[in-house]
């Protein structure tokens, strides 16, 4: 991961059109090929982004300073560096992924054995499907074949939304996948995760926990 600190404006040309004025910002370029630029609020969620497959080029001569991020669809992302305060980059490795509590482990499992909880004709096609950035809870399909992705939380929120739609963007590229859909499976979702999921079509479903042991009723609530 490369971490830069600079004076920037950035501007981005592709379906729309976005500026952002001269700003001391934070640029991350990660080694799957994504940039993102972030303010020093906003908690996680950067002020523009190009996500991969992209390519990243630093301008020589006149256009020293500026870097230009192409992605496949032609889009551009171009920064424009007035003063640089910090550029470093540093070797992560291969994360092992988010350990999840002992409650979200239990539903990933009861899930998948009951994997027709979701529909009717759902099959599993394996729990814990490795990704390059991590495993995806359940990967199924649903009665008519098609590819479904499911993501579990004990609280459903933003960032397990977000998380569910990284990995889609790249289950979505394997042609023995795609059309792959996503499923946000939780005890509780919070309203902002629903619109959120529900914008990006995804399914949300709560989980009843006592239900899928078998001690209550056991149907989902599909929303």
């Amino acid at each position: 991961m490369r971490l830069v600190i600079a004076r920037c404006s950035v501007d981005y040309a592709g379906r729309l059109t976005a500026h952002l004025p001269s700003a001391p910002r934070l640029i991350l370029v990660k080694a799957d090929g994504s940039v993102s630029i972030h303010a020093d609020d906003r908690a996680y969620k950067p002020l523009n982004w190009m996500s991969p497959p992209c390519t990243l080029k630093e301008g020589t001569g006149d256009q020293e300073g500026v870097w230009t991020v192409v992605n496949k669809a032609g889009e551009k992302l171009i920064i424009t560096m007035e003063e640089v305060l910090h550029d470093s980059s540093h070797e992560l490795g291969i994360d092992p992924g988010l350990i999840k509590d002992g409650v979200e482990a239990h539903l990933q499992e009861l899930l998948a054995d009951r994997i027709d909880t979701l529909g009717e004709g759902y099959t599993l096609i394996r729990r814990e499907y490795m990704t390059a950035i991590g495993p995806v809870d359940i990967l199924c399909r649903d009665a008519s074949g098609a590819t479904v992705a499911v993501e579990i939380k004990r609280r459903g929120e933003i960032d397990g939304v977000e998380q569910l739609t990284r990995y889609l963007e790249l289950l979505n590229r394997d042609p023995h996948l795609a059309p792959v859909r996503g499923v946000f499976a939780a005890q509780e979702i919070k309203p902002q995760a629903r619109v959120l999921a529900t914008d990006r079509g995804m399914d949300c479903v709560v989980l009843d926990y006592d239900a899928l042991r078998g001690i209550e009723d056991d149907k989902l609530r599909l929303f």
